[in-house]
This record gives structure tokens, C-alpha cells and sequence, in this order.
């Protein structure tokens, strides 16, 4: 009987060493999956960035402020659809920043239990609706409000659509600064009641305060999500690349240009093209500097926190 039983357990022990492999086979095959697609795309980008500079100078591209790919004479220089991407980004930012961070403090230190069950859910289907509906809702809601305060605004500017942007992020801001701000302790809110803080006092001094490496994630984060922002942008800011201080006026992104180029008429492995390729690879740059600023910006204030 006692040597069944250790045959018995030799067994399971066997298939459960087998399960495990198998397992820490399939694990690695998808993580190393991720990293090969990404990596496929990075090289997909230089090395059409790489036939793109062949004929265009860096110079030219990051310094030049006419963008006009297809209208001879060609003209490549990138300023003004990065100065589009930044403005809908900072005119979204500002719009999305403050509300999501309020609602983040609300649903964290203000809530009932049952409300903010309720409250957190539904604000998060926002983030599940089609980027293309908030282009439709900014194109045939937002902008003819804006137009009843500023008449000469056209069907194409760059305040509707960054509104849309922003009121897309919002979820993001709000959902993740709760996060954090639920992770901090309660010894610190108790600690100062005890002290006779306000409620308004221990949200915005204490826990703000402690929270403030995951709050500025969500912030970059969302800024991140601003700035790759596709569809929007396409439908409702126009495409025009100009580098102006007007608002009202319509403009033209990296992405609606990639949208815009990827959909039109021009030839594969024209220089028209291959464009496609470089403001890729800028937005990628761009989207990874936010991202790892982020990461190191959680890192830095969670170390002096803990």
C-alpha cells in the first residue's frame, strides 16, 4: 500500500511538473510574441523612414513649417501637424485633467459605497464607445455650440475635436487616479481627523498628496492616448496643416495625416508615400517618451513615498 501511494504521488507529481512546463512554455510564447510585434513594427517604421530621409533631410522635416506632400513643389516639413497634435492634445489635456482628477477625489473620498459602484462603471463605458461616434458627436453636437458663441467657426476646427479627445480621456484620468487614491491607507485619513482636518482638507492634502506618482501616471497616460488619438481628429479638426494661434480655425494632426495618406490616392514607394513611414515613427517617439516618462515618474515618487 505504502509503495502505491508513492507511486501514485510520483504520478501527480509528474503531471503537475508537466503542467507547469507547459504553462511556463505557452507564457513565454505569448510574452515573447509581444515583444517580436513590437519590435516588427519599430523596424516596419525605420526602414521607411530610413527610404524617406534618403531623399528628405532631417533639417527640412523637423524645422520646415509647410507641409504639402502632394501639391508640387513638395514640401516636408512636420511642424505643423506636430503643432496640431500638441494643441488638440493640450486643449483635451485641459479639459480632461480637471474633470477626471474631481471625479477621481469625489468617487474616492466622497462617495457612498453604492454610488461609486454605480458611478465608476457607467463613466468607464465611456471608454468603450467607438473613437468614430465621438467624431460624429463633435462634429454635430459640439460644433454648433461653439458656433452660436463664436459664429465664424467652420465645421472643421481644432476646439471640437479636442473637446471629443478630452471627453474621451476622462474615463482614463478618473478610473486610474482612483486607483490610486483607494490605495492609500487609512491610517493617513485618520491620522488627520484626528488632527481635526476637514474632509476637503484630508482629499486635497493628504490624500492627493500620497497618491500624486499614480495621479501623474494617469495623467501622462491619458495625454499618451490624447496625442495617438485617430479617428476624432480625422472627422472633426479638419485637414488642414497650418500652424496657427486660432483655435477655431480647422487643422491637421500626425494621425488624421497617416489616416489621410493610408486611404488616398497616392502610389506605394512615392515619397508622398514613404511620409507616412516618418510621422509614424516621430508619433511613435513621441507616445514612447510619454510613456517611459511615466514609468519613471511613478517609480521616482513611489520610492519616496514608501
Amino acid at each position: 500500500m505504502s509503495q502505491d501511494h508513492i507511486d501514485l504521488s510520483r504520478d501527480s507529481n509528474d503531471v503537475g511538473t508537466l503542467g507547469d512546463q507547459v504553462a511556463r512554455y505557452v507564457f513565454f510564447a505569448c510574452a515573447f510574441l509581444s515583444v517580436v510585434t513590437t519590435a516588427a513594427i519599430i523596424l516596419v517604421l525605420i526602414e521607411g523612414s530610413i527610404d524617406f530621409f534618403a531623399e528628405v533631410s532631417f533639417v527640412e522635416f523637423f524645422t520646415g513649417t509647410n507641409w504639402s506632400p502632394r501639391i508640387q513643389p513638395q514640401s516636408f516639413g512636420v511642424l505643423p501637424l506636430v503643432y496640431g497634435t500638441l494643441l488638440i492634445t493640450a486643449i483635451s489635456a485641459a479639459v480632461a485633467l480637471p474633470v477626471g482628477t474631481l471625479t477621481a477625489i469625489y468617487l474616492s473620498e466622497y462617495a457612498d459605497p453604492r454610488v461609486r459602484k454605480t458611478v465608476k462603471p457607467t463613466l468607464e463605458i465611456l471608454a468603450g464607445i467607438p473613437t468614430i461616434v465621438y467624431g460624429f458627436f463633435a462634429l454635430s453636437l459640439i460644433t454648433p455650440i461653439i458656433q452660436q458663441f463664436y459664429p465664424d467657426t467652420g465645421t472643421f476646427n481644432a476646439v471640437g475635436a479636442a473637446i471629443a479627445v478630452g471627453i474621451m480621456i476622462i474615463p482614463m484620468v478618473s478610473s486610474l487616479s482612483e486607483d490610486a487614491m483607494s490605495s492609500v491607507p487609512d491610517e493617513l485619513r485618520q491620522a488627520a481627523y484626528g488632527l481635526g482636518a476637514t474632509r476637503f482638507e484630508v482629499s486635497t492634502q493628504v490624500v492627493f498628496p500620497a497618491s500624486i506618482s499614480g495621479v501623474i501616471a494617469a495623467y501622462i497616460l491619458a495625454i499618451s492616448r490624447a496625442i495617438g488619438e485617430t479617428m476624432i481628429v480625422a472627422l472633426a479638426a479638419g485637414m488642414l496643416p497650418q500652424i496657427t494661434t486660432n483655435p477655431f480655425e480647422p487643422i491637421q494632426t500626425m494621425t488624421a495625416y497617416m489616416v489621410q495618406i493610408g486611404t488616398g490616392d497616392v502610389s506605394v514607394g512615392s515619397i508622398g508615400y514613404q511620409s507616412l513611414f516618418a510621422v509614424g515613427l516621430t508619433l511613435f517617439v513621441m507616445t514612447f517618451s510619454m510613456n517611459v516618462f511615466s514609468m519613471w515618474v511613478r517609480a521616482r515618487y513611489q520610492e519616496e513615498y514608501q
